[in-house]
């Protein structure tokens, strides 16, 4: 790359549960996935942001991806007030935690970095996969997906983060409901990233040019894209829809390692040919301008991905 389009570049940060994980907390297998640690341990979650930050990103994400005021009524015995605040506890640490890293010897030139609200899909809650299949859009309707997700969005904005973080989506129909919920918060900006089952379909079989051209047509969108999918899969996908995108929207894409993930075994590793960092390249080469990573990317990967596309970790 060079340094002009070097400079349009923002660092996402990895994966938050992956980091939680290697700290030793219990993830996988949790219907609140590190949502509950917002309740339990919240210095942790601050500790992880802060060390993403460390490695380079410019943007954190919120452990609020698996957050919802019925999953924290039904799973920690919160009231729905309980619930919300601890929706609003998620900005707040990761807001902490940019506010401890810029004051600890942040380097001068760096961007300040921006706390983007996680906003899962529906069938995070449902805690069986179907986040990556769509399976449940069948019967609901974009009226009921928007009932389901306006207060969590509501949380988030209120706490202040910066923008919202509208992740893993595998059914357009939930796509289309999240983007016209987001004009009831008409100063609020966000990004939308789906999740893919190949490299043309989104995962409920919809086409990913479908996708864009919907999400193109939002004036709050500041990026669209795909996340938490294999690294190989995203060269195809932003190959097919090169000029389908609104030119004032950007790419966003952070996929997971590539490893794959069995529901009785693990995480299986694969063989890596390239770094995270060198395979980053070709996406910002093909015009993504926030890029990281999802599952089982570390804040090594992520400063990895800074040093290729930037040229420093800092």
């Amino acid at each position: 790359m060079t340094d002009k389009s070097s400079e349009k570049v923002l660092i996402l940060d990895g994966g938050l549960s992956t980091e939680l994980e290697a700290s030793g907390f219990k993830i996988q297998g949790d219907p609140l996935w590190s949502a509950r640690l917002l309740h339990t341990n919240p210095k942790a979650v601050k500790d992880a942001h802060y060390r993403f930050l460390g490695c380079g990103a410019d943007v954190i994400t919120t452990a609020t991806y698996q957050a919802s005021i019925e999953g924290f009524v039904q799973h920690l015995s919160q009231t729905s007030d309980q619930a919300e605040q601890l929706l609003r506890t998620g900005v707040q640490l990761a807001k902490e935690a940019v506010s401890d890293i810029t004051s600890d010897n942040f380097p001068s030139g760096r961007k300040q970095p921006l706390v983007a609200g996680s906003v899962g899909p529906y069938g995070a809650f449902l805690h069986d996969g179907s986040e990556y299949t769509g399976a449940y859009e069948a019967g609901m309707s974009v009226e009921v997906f928007k009932a389901w997700h306006r207060p969590q969005v509501h949380a988030l904005v209120a706490a202040g983060a910066d923008l919202i973080a509208m992740e893993t989506i595998p059914s357009l129909k939930e796509a289309e409901a999240l983007v016209d919920l987001l004009r009831e918060f008409p100063n609020t900006e966000a990004w939308l990233s789906f999740s893919c089952k190949d490299a043309h379909n989104i995962s409920n079989g919809k086409s990913f040019i479908e996708a864009v051209e919907m999400a193109s047509r939002s004036k709050q969108l500041v990026a669209v894209g795909v996340n938490c999918c294999a690294p190989e899969l995203v060269t195809p996908l932003l190959e097919s829809v090169r000029s389908r995108r609104n030119p004032d929207i950007s790419w966003i894409v952070y996929p997971n390692s590539g490893e794959g993930w069995d529901p009785n075994t693990g995480w299986k590793a694969s063989e890596k040919t390239q770094s995270f960092g060198q395979q980053a390249s070709e996406w910002a080469t093909l015009g993504a301008s926030w890029i990281g990573g999802c599952c089982r990317v570390a804040p090594a990967d992520i400063a990895d991905l800074r040093r290729q596309l930037l040229g420093t970790q800092q």
